[in-house]
């Protein structure tokens, strides 16, 4: 690290430059899931599902309680490494093997910036007209360019500031959102088991699609077992209650209307104090995005060293990377039509499903085959050192975990024969995970590795 510009990139870093802090990480998690987005996946549950707003706020908890510890055990394999996620996947499956999933990854995190900087840009746009929409989109994009291009320090930094300014602003939403309850709100329990369980699963994955960049934050903490099962505590306990939060205002303010959008209810709520509240909750999108950004560099890079292994990347290479990956988001972000949005919004359902049978066979191999032994310097070697190029089985498992899938799929391109059964309610990811590691573990006793 050199001054406020962070200089590693995908290596793993020095234990004499272990320097980050514990409780920095309940910071980052809580501040990135505090905007405008989170709010309008928690008005799914009275919005679209038909809940109750009781109903919906059990839903919400219960999802991102569950799917929180997955989310949670990446981040605790930060410390004991000391490299990114995706880099950590080729000891599960081989330095070529790990290439489809990390280059799905890259596109999972273009879509996700791409999307953010259109949710991020129409709330700005609509809280400050004069900027336009062009304009409102590039402020979101300097934005966010910034603090992923300073690195780990600043993003911290800023993690710190917006927990207190967005959640400040979120609390005060609620305390709106409860006064304008109508008379029994409280008491309403209708809804349907579907419903109940399609907003359990948004939750839960909302939780699960950070499995792939989580542990890219905590990877500077000092290596020993303390520091792994507080990176647990801190980062569970951060992105459970940022996420609950704005899920639940989102619940609060979709029963007002279903005719308007999430950010014109949110604007009538806040009343004179509307355009900083969605300023707030639309800037702090770039925060997330930011994250999001920094851990697809490094996925991009490790693409890179994969076919150059003797490439040493450095903070040029990060940037050059960062700056790549802006590009083709925002001009998906700008030449979006409403019709693409919503195909882009399924197309990243299915990357989110082929990441569930990865996550499944990531934690298996770390918690209950290796235990947190990993021979580092074999991830970039040019042979793949003792993880080999290529790990066949590993692969056999997460191909049979996708597959396993399929039948309970619900989303805009698929709908499996259970999921019609189960009335639209998609649980493929609990298939996925629950398949994945069984035959995972099945493989590898056969191989004599348990």
């Amino acid at each position: 690290m050199s001054g406020a510009v962070e200089n590693h990139t995908i290596y793993q870093i020095p234990h004499d430059q272990r320097h980050g802090r514990i409780r920095d990480l309940f910071a980052v998690w809580f501040s990135t899931n505090l905007t405008l987005l989170t709010v309008v996946t928690g008005a799914l549950g009275t919005g679209l599902f038909g809940l109750s707003f009781l109903l919906s706020v059990i839903a919400i908890v219960l999802g991102n309680v569950v799917g929180a510890v997955v989310m949670a055990l990446h981040a605790a394999q930060g410390p004991m490494l000391g490299v990114p996620q995706m880099v950590q996947s080729r000891g599960q499956f081989g330095t070529f093997g790990a290439m489809p999933i990390i280059c799905l990854v890259v596109l999972m995190y273009i879509g996700f910036v791409a999307s953010n900087f259109v949710v991020g840009g129409d709330a700005l746009h609509a809280a400050l007209p004069a900027m336009g929409r062009t304009g409102a989109i590039g402020l979101i994009v300097l934005l966010t360019l910034v603090p992923c291009c300073m690195g780990y320090r600043t993003i911290h930094a800023l993690s710190r500031l917006i927990s207190w300014v967005a959640g400040g602003v979120i609390v005060y939403c609620l305390w709106l959102g409860y006064r304008a309850f109508p008379p029994g709100t409280m008491a309403d329990t209708h809804g349907t088991p579907a419903g109940f369980c399609s907003m359990f699963t948004a939750a839960a994955l909302w939780q699960i699609a950070y499995a792939p960049y989580v542990s890219d934050s905590s990877r500077y903490l000092p290596a020993n077992a303390a520091g792994s099962h507080a990176a647990f505590l801190t980062t569970y306990i951060g992105t459970v209650t940022g996420t609950v939060l704005p899920m639940i205002l989102g619940s609060m303010i979709a029963l007002q209307t279903s005719a308007a959008s999430v950010a014109t209810v949110l604007a009538h709520l806040a009343g004179a104090w509307a355009t900083p509240v969605l300023v707030v909750l639309t800037l702090s999108i770039a925060l997330g995005n930011a994250i999001s950004l920094y851990g697809g560099a490094l996925s991009a890079m490790t693409v890179v060293q994969t076919f150059v292994p003797d490439w040493r990347a450095a903070l040029r290479d990060r940037m050059l990377a960062t700056l790549l990956l802006v590009g083709v988001a925002l001009v998906m972000a700008l030449g979006m039509a409403g019709s693409f949005m919503q195909s882009y919004a399924a197309f990243l359902d299915l990357l989110m499903a082929v990441m569930v049978p990865w996550t499944a066979i990531n934690l298996a191999d770390y918690y209950l085959l290796r235990r947190g032994i990993y021979d580092v310097p074999s991830f970039f070697r040019r042979d793949g050192g003792v993880y080999g190029y290529c790990n066949i089985p590993a692969l056999g498992a997460y191909a049979i975990g996708a597959a396993a899938e399929l039948p309970f799929m619900h989303n805009g391109f698929h709908t499996g024969m259970f999921a019609h059964m189960l009335h639209g309610v998609d649980v493929s990811w609990i298939v996925g995970l629950v398949v994945t590691t069984m035959v995972y573990l099945l493989t590898a006793r056969q191989r004599g590795q348990t």
